[in-house]
């Protein structure tokens, strides 16, 4: 061996020890932008990128090598949120313009609350799925705080915005320095200013709330006012290389805005039927809609307390924040509560919500099949509406719009990845890209709940269980279970008990044993209690040991008792009550 030849064979060691490769094998590839599925196929990964594809049996896998068999499964692209906040947390204290119960939770502790969070919030993402977040309206706080989560493989890429630049600010954001969500914009001198002072903290792009009325003008001369600001902001920013979203939910400011240069159109025309000219004009500037289809029917079923929370949210979602949404059944402001509920549930506000919603569906249906580039986004933070969680439910809305499932997960990876102009980097299975990849059990194609049958996440070429990626913790296990007793779900309620589990009257006086036992006896009282519902008042976690104070409610009967839960194996394993 020559001297060269042994400097070639050393380099091509030490590389060789520095690079990490995985092979998935036998597996099913999603080629979402051709809609096909290309079957027998082995995917190599290189460190976090995609460095080959090949049928299985062309390849030649390494000895030694990292490989999952991927016989029977589905490779998909990792799923993009195009739309969420951080700054809100999906409960119920998360918009006091919205519901002013700042008496009850000071927003200062909501804030500190959602920042305190959000690596869980993140985690919770990845855990269903979703490899790519994009916060469309933050605050500075929230830019700065991301940093923070630079290379770590657990938890989803995130783009985010700085404050939402807007023709109209909630008084109740006023005065917050870095953590205002919102910033004032009533001049062209305004615009150009708040694009410049956001440089500093890097966003990935700029947003607008592009909100009319809130003057005495109608809504077209209201937003023909403000178009000036709203050109200005979408000029400076486009001089800094950044796209600019666009908050506006009536055709006219929607229109307005993608005439003057708007790249992302966020939420649906919901005002009326959207005719050739604008479908046309959204196909020439390449804009992409994001629909967020379910964000408003999130309040309205919170406020009239008629909640449709499934199985997977009382899984996937923030417990603690989940439970909020049930806390108007026992505030003490009844006159505001009574207020909010009456509003919503009365026919007019029903009929309203039911047109909006159904033009929006026919919107959707309209601007996809006209070739419109749809990117899926939840609008998740807002009341109502769960983090990680509603991204399920927000495909089933747009399968219900009559998209196909190609068409939705389309809009869920690679139209995802051009909403910041980044299809050259992630949202496909394609060699060169960011290994972010779901293997699962099932074929989405066939079922959109089908995604998901997570058998694992690949984020940034590191192959991750499902179950591994957020800790189980006692509190989360014992509320859990509070929230499925609040909705009368009976197996949401089990789910996180032990199947032998012990049930006593405190210290020693066993009750029952058995999660079955137990199923005959709550059914029966889900089915034939009036005016059930449990306030938490209070709680200490020790240990394994989790004590809640609970007020009760049965009926016109109230009553106060302690409910110790000990947990094991992550399952409730013992309760003892005092009463």
């Amino acid at each position: 061996m020559t001297f060269k030849s042994f400097i070639h064979f050393t380099l091509f060691l030490s590389f060789s020890s520095i690079f990490s490769q995985t092979y998935i094998t036998n597996v099913t590839i999603a080629d979402v932008e051709k809609q096909k599925l290309i079957h027998n196929q082995t995917v190599e990964i290189t460190d976090e990128i995609i460095s080959n594809i090949k049928g299985t049996k062309k390849f030649k896998i390494p000895e030694n090598a990292s490989i999952i068999d991927g016989s029977g499964k589905f490779l998909f692209p990792g799923l993009t949120d195009a739309h969420i906040h951080f700054f809100q947390s999906g409960g119920l204290y998360a918009r006091p313009d919205a519901i002013d119960l700042r008496k009850v939770m000071p927003y200062h502790k909501e804030l500190d609350l959602v920042h305190n969070s959000m690596e869980t919030t993140l985690k919770r993402y990845l855990q269903v799925g979703v490899t790519n977040v994009i916060d469309v309206g933050a605050s500075y706080s929230f830019l700065k705080q991301r940093e923070s989560f630079k290379n770590n493989n657990l938890v989803p890429s995130i783009y985010m915005t700085g404050p939402l630049l807007t023709t109209y600010e909630p008084s109740v954001y006023e005065g917050l320095g870095e953590e205002e969500p919102f910033s004032l914009v009533e001049t062209v001198e305004d615009g150009i200013k708040m694009v410049l002072e956001q440089l500093e903290y890097h966003p990935d792009f700029i947003k607008i709330w592009y909100i009319t009325s809130r003057d005495p003008l109608e809504v077209e001369a209201s937003a023909r006012k403000n178009l000036p600001v709203i050109k200005a902001i979408i000029d400076e920013a486009h001089k800094h290389d950044l796209k600019v979203a666009v908050h506006a939910t009536q055709r006219i400011t929607a229109q307005l805005a993608v005439e003057n240069g708007c790249d992302y159109l966020v939420h649906s025309v919901d005002d009326e039927i959207v005719k050739d000219d604008f479908v046309a004009l959204l196909k020439k500037n390449n804009t992409i809609l994001c629909p967020t289809l379910l964000v408003h029917i999130g309040y309205n079923s919170t406020f009239s307390q008629e909640l449709k929370i499934s199985n997977y949210d009382l899984l996937k979602a923030d417990p603690k924040q989940l439970g909020t949404l049930l806390d108007l059944n026992h505030l003490s402001d009844t006159l505001l509560v009574n207020n909010y509920k009456k509003g919503a549930s009365s026919e007019r506000s029903k009929a309203r919500l039911k047109k909006t919603d159904s033009i929006s569906m026919a919107n959707l249906k309209i601007l996809a099949d006209a070739g419109v580039l749809i990117a899926t986004g939840t609008d998740a933070g807002n009341i109502g509406t769960l983090h990680a969680s509603s991204y399920l439910a927000e495909l089933q809305a747009m399968k219900k719009s009559g998209l196909s499932n190609w068409q939705i997960f389309q809009a869920s990876t690679i139209n995802g990845a051009k909403v910041l102009g980044k299809e050259n980097e992630f949202g496909s299975i394609t060699v060169g890209k960011k290994a972010n990849l779901l293997l699962l059990n099932t074929n989405p194609i066939e079922e959109i709940s089908h995604i998901t049958s997570l058998d694992k996440i690949i984020n940034n070429g590191v192959v991750l269980e499902p179950d591994s990626i957020l800790k189980e913790t006692p509190s989360a296990l014992a509320q859990r279970q509070l929230n499925a007793y609040n909705l009368r779900n009976i197996d949401a309620f089990l789910e996180p008990y032990a199947d032998d589990v012990e049930v006593y009257n405190y210290p020693n006086d066993l009750r029952f044993k058995g999660k079955e036992t137990m199923r005959k006896g709550y059914s029966k009282m889900f089915d034939n209690t009036p005016n059930l519902h449990c306030e938490l008042i209070g709680r200490i976690v020790q240990g394994n040991v989790v004590i809640d104070k609970e007020r009760v409610r049965f009926g016109d009967k109230v009553m106060e008792a302690v409910a110790i839960y000990h947990i094991e194996n992550n399952k409730i394993k013992k309760v003892y009550f005092i009463q």
